[in-house]
């Protein structure tokens, strides 16, 4: 194998789609696995199947890469300096990585920095959630995702199950929003950074179920203060790479960060097909401090519509019929097993009329889940 260029932890969706970007860019890559068979490690060849939370696995993978990146946020903070004692440029840096592991570290640091965020504090037991007021959203600060770790309280006994997890836990106001939106900035380095269109993101159960890009309707001058928050909260931070500053927008008008991602993000993934440079090909760009590519969409409209687990077992069998049904659809899949309400895989389709491009990628995206078109 060639001495790699770049070392990735992780071995799920968007290291496979990192691996895309490095063929075309010429960046051999090693990847860290959870399995053999993840998705990653079906396309990279030079990889390892390790613990991603045991230093020695991490540094037999990292041995002879000059630099480091996350498929995902959940490396401990203290290997990743071990790593950079050792002389390998961890990008993002662990001192940046904390505010996407811990929410209530990040709370604290976007209240230093001014940034609108819903009103929260930390809780340890039900007379500070009642102190603090139902309703609300209680959230574990460490592990959630797509939902998981989320509870919205309106009584005492909706917040039993948060308790009972031992996990410190975030309570924060439930917010009335109109929409969420999202903001995806690339930071190298050396400083350079770049935006892409703010995007709409549609939720089904927690989990991400569409995109729409740009954001339908957006005023354009909430579009530029949440590009410009995007892009400040990746100075303060020092982030490099991708940063995903999820966002609220709010029934009268204002915007609040909801959460922050430093990897390529779901919300991004439509960047692939309807963007200059994709949010992957800037990921390994800004890691490895090469100039950044523009970040325009290439069309009007971009929609991305992720498959989510459903009655079609066998996707690669289904491909077909989704691509004589919408032959012009870009689709995605991610080599994963398919379990109900599992991310796995996605499908694009762009164009000069939203509605258009709205029907054409829920019907792929519909094809693939059930066998019928959404």
């Amino acid at each position: 194998m060639p001495t790699p260029q770049l070392a990735v932890i992780g071995g799920g969706q968007l290291a496979r789609m990192m691996q895309q970007s490095a063929i075309g860019l010429g960046i051999d890559i090693r990847l860290l696995a959870e399995g053999p068979d993840v998705s990653a490690a079906q396309v990279v060849p030079d990889h390892l199947v390790g613990d991603y939370t045991d230093l020695d696995t991490l540094r037999a993978v990292v041995a002879d890469a000059p630099v480091v990146t996350f498929d995902h946020e959940h490396v401990p903070p203290e290997h990743l300096r071990a790593l950079q004692a050792e002389g390998h440029a961890c990008r993002p840096g662990p001192d940046a990585l904390l505010f996407a592991q811990d929410k209530g570290a990040m709370r604290s640091r976007l209240g230093e920095l001014g940034a609108p965020c819903p009103r929260n504090a930390i809780i340890t037991s039900p007379a500070d959630l009642e102190s603090f007021g139902l309703p609300a959203v209680v959230k574990t600060t460490r592990g959630g995702y797509d939902g998981k770790g989320v509870w919205v309280v309106r009584t005492d006994a909706d917040a039993d199950e948060a308790f009972a997890s031992g996990r410190v836990l975030l309570a924060e106001e439930l917010v009335d929003f109109r929409r969420e939106l999202s903001a995806l900035v690339a930071r190298s380095p050396s400083g350079e950074i770049r935006s892409y269109p703010v995007v709409e993101s549609r939720q089904a159960d927690g989990v991400c179920a569409e995109v729409v890009a740009p954001a339908p309707d957006l005023d354009p001058a909430l579009a530029a203060e949440a590009r410009e928050l995007a892009e400040r909260i990746a100075a303060e931070l020092d982030v490099t790479g991708i940063l995903a500053v999820e966002l609220f927008e709010t029934t009268d008008g204002r915007l609040l960060v909801n959460e922050l991602a430093m990897r390529p993000h779901n919300t991004g993934h439509w960047s692939i097909d309807g963007a200059v440079t994709s949010q992957f090909e800037n990921h390994l760009r800004a890691v490895l401090d090469l100039p950044l590519g523009g970040t325009e969409a290439r069309q009007p409209w971009t929609v991305m519509v992720n498959i989510l687990g459903g009655t079609v077992s066998d996707l690669v069998a289904q491909r077909a019929v989704v691509l004589a049904a919408e032959p012009d659809v870009a689709v995605h899949l991610y080599g994963k097993s398919v379990k109900a309400g599992r991310k796995v895989g996605h499908v694009t389709a762009y164009g000069d009329d939203l509605d258009e491009v709205l029907a054409r990628a829920r019907r792929a995206g519909g094809l693939f889940t059930d066998g019928t078109p959404s």
